[in-house]
Order: structure tokens, then C-alpha cells, then sequence
């Protein structure tokens, strides 16, 4: 458990909000923020973020990295939200793909992939979610049939962010169709620029848009399965874990309430806002608790342990903060600043759009409440 950072972190992150502050990578992070549906191409910031070595600071050096503790990746993953820029590429590339190749993947598919993710030349996607299997990836139909000194893959995947920028996808696939319904399934690399892929865009209301992607008999080389043949869903389960630290969307709760804070002031400089102020105390509790959450899991899977209780737990209370912050603040730009389009009136806007789909990706709230309950269940039968 974190109750405050080291002298050795408080510096590290004043190096890493010095770099970040200047006047190139300030531009290309503008340049690279949405709004309004449109989706900039992001890649050309992470290209800078790249060379300046603050993708992957936590990887060994030999995959591109810096070597330093996964807990310093969280700094930087902070550092880089608070300073603007859009953190979906890092999320899915760095965060999610990335971290799972370091964790389960062969020594060659670390030393092919990893070292160009790192140095933002190559970029990742999650293909899980189907169709007809969401929250319950039991029920994913996609299949990967053996074709030589390979796999032939074929399904629908949909609801994955950036798709249409990346050019590798982590992707789900039942390599046994007949066997039960959390066994036969396997992990594969995807070539996303391989014969077969297509990426279409799903229409929504967010400033980045799902895509869908049909898999028609997509080659995928045997070097491409990720740990053994139908023994993915271990490993899937593993991966969520990961993703569920709950960092992302506490950092998007925390950047939410400071943008209402500011549409506050921006209206009305000379008001006290009395009638807000309880309200924002309990936010900013209510961020404090979910910054100590999420930090008890970088901090666990810094030491090695995946606990997937504490990671539905942290993943719940900040996806449904974030929500909570979005609809409150929602209503709190007025008139005059939607009219000339101040920045917080964009960002708050943004956010309202956004939120609801937090608390379904990466695991809806029910099925974290089920995955604690399951569990404080198993204790008090162990008790009585």
C-alpha cells in the first residue's frame, strides 16, 4: 500500500512533467484531442513520447524500456493525462497489449513486438468483445482453425478503440469449438494489415469511435499464439486484471471535476457557489479513496501478485466516479460558455458522452459486484 511517494518518484515526476511541458509536445498534444466526433490521428504525439523514452519507462531495456518500476509507469501515465494528452493508444498498446506480451508471451514475440511499441512506431489493439459476447467472453464464437504452420482465424469483433490506427490486435479465439465453454480458447497476435481484416466504424456519440472488425480466414503464423493452445482463458482472466488497475478512469474522473471546477469559475469569477460546495468535497473524497485503490494494485502487481479482487474493486469505484462526475458536471457550463465554446464546456461535454461506457469496458459494474461478491461469499464460508 502507497501513503505517499519517494523522494526518488517526486523527482522522477518532476523530470517527467518538465518534458512534457514543452512547447512541441504541448502542440502535438492539442493537436491530437477530439471533440465534437472528430478523432485526430494521435500517432505523431506518441512518435515524440517515444523517442523521449516515456511509453514504457517500467519494461526492461532490451524490449525498449527504461527499466524502472511498474509503479513509475503509473507516474508517467498520470503525468501524460493531466498534461493533455489522449491516452487510449498508451491504455491499449503500452497498458493492456504490451504488458501482456511482457507477461505471457514468448522471448520472440517480446523481441519482435515490444521494441517498436515502446518507441510509438507500432500500436495495439483488444480484439475480446463479440457481438453476442461481452461481459460474458465464454460465449465468443470467433475460431481458429489449424492451417498448416498456422491458424486460419474467423469471427467478429467489435467495440475496440483506435482500431483503424493500429496494426496489431490481441485477439481471442476458440482453437477447440467443442470443448466447454471457458476451455479451448487461445490468444493470438493479429497482423490488423493482414489479408482477410476489415475495420468499419460502429456509430456512437463519443469523441472516439468503436470499430468493428470482421476476421475472413485471417492467417496467423503458429508463432503468433500467445502461451499455450486452449489455455487462454487463464491467461484472459489475468489480462482484464491488469486493466482493471482503475488508474485510467480515476485520472478521467479527476480531469472531469477539475474542467467543472473551472466552468464554475469561468461563469461566474465573483461567485462563492455555496451550493456546490458540499458536493465537491465529496468528489474530491471520493477521488482521494479511488487514487488509494487503484494504487494498491499498480503496487501489487508491481510486487508480481494479480489479485482480481482488488481489481474489480478499484475498477468499480472508478468507472462509476467517473460516470458520477460526468452527469453532475454535466449541466454546469451555461449558456454563454457552450456558446463560444470554452474548453471546459468541450471537455464536460466530452466527458458526458464518454462516462456510460466506462462502467461496461474492461467488465461492467454487475460483473465486478459479482466477482466481490463471489468472494466475500467464499470468505464467510470459510469462516463458518
Amino acid at each position: 500500500m502507497r501513503f505517499g511517494p519517494t523522494e526518488e518518484q517526486q523527482r522522477f515526476r518532476a523530470d517527467i512533467r518538465a518534458t512534457l511541458r514543452t512547447a512541441e509536445i504541448r502542440a502535438a498534444a492539442a493537436a491530437a484531442t477530439g471533440a465534437d466526433g472528430a478523432e485526430p490521428d494521435a500517432r505523431p504525439l506518441y512518435r515524440l513520447l517515444g523517442e523521449r523514452g516515456l511509453l514504457a519507462v517500467h519494461w526492461p531495456a532490451e524490449y525498449g524500456g527504461g527499466g524502472r518500476p511498474l509503479t513509475d509507469a503509473a507516474i508517467v501515465a498520470e503525468e501524460l493525462v493531466r498534461a493533455g494528452v489522449p491516452d487510449t493508444l498508451h491504455v491499449n498498446t503500452i497498458q493492456i497489449v504490451g504488458q501482456f506480451v511482457l507477461m505471457a508471451g514468448s522471448d520472440e514475440q517480446k523481441r519482435r513486438y515490444l521494441p517498436a511499441l515502446a518507441r510509438g512506431e507500432s500500436f495495439a489493439s483488444v480484439l475480446y468483445t463479440e457481438p453476442d459476447a461481452g461481459s460474458d467472453l465464454g460465449a465468443l464464437r470467433a475460431v481458429a482453425e489449424p492451417d498448416g504452420d498456422g491458424y486460419r482465424i474467423t469471427g467478429t469483433k467489435v467495440f475496440s478503440l483506435k482500431t483503424r490506427f493500429v496494426g496489431l490486435g490481441l485477439c481471442a479465439a476458440r482453437t477447440t469449438p467443442d470443448a466447454g465453454k471457458y476451455q479451448g480458447i487461445s490468444l493470438f497476435l493479429v497482423d490488423l494489415d493482414a489479408p482477410g481484416v476489415t475495420v468499419s466504424v460502429i456509430p456512437g456519440i463519443g469523441d472516439e469511435h468503436f470499430h468493428r472488425v470482421d476476421l475472413d480466414s485471417v492467417p496467423v503464423p503458429r508463432d503468433n499464439l500467445v502461451g499455450p493452445r486452449d489455455e487462454g482463458w487463464p491467461l484472459l482472466n489475468e489480462a482484464l486484471a491488469i486493466e482493471r488497475t482503475g488508474l485510467d478512469y480515476y485520472l478521467k474522473a479527476e480531469r472531469w471535476l477539475e474542467a467543472a471546477l473551472g466552468a464554475l469559475i469561468d461563469g461566474d469569477p465573483d461567485a462563492t457557489h455555496d451550493k456546490h460546495l458540499e458536493r465537491i468535497g465529496r468528489w474530491h473524497g471520493a477521488l482521494t479513496a479511488d487514487n488509494v485503490l487503484a494504487w494498491e494494485v499498480l503496487t501489487g502487481l508491481a510486487a508480481g501478485r494479480v489479485d482480481q479482487v482488488s481489481a474489480a474493486v478499484a475498477k468499480y469505484h472508478s468507472s462509476e466516479l467517473a460516470l458520477g462526475v460526468a452527469a453532475w458536471a454535466g449541466d454546469i457550463p451555461g449558456p454563454g460558455q457552450r456558446a463560444y465554446r470554452s474548453k471546459f464546456s468541450l471537455i464536460l461535454d466530452s466527458a458526458y458522452r464518454e462516462a456510460p461506457g466506462l462502467t461496461l469496458s474492461a467488465g461492467t459494474s454487475e460483473v465486478m459486484l459479482q466477482i466481490m461478491a463471489t468472494a466475500f461469499d467464499s470468505i464467510g464460508q470459510q469462516e463458518n
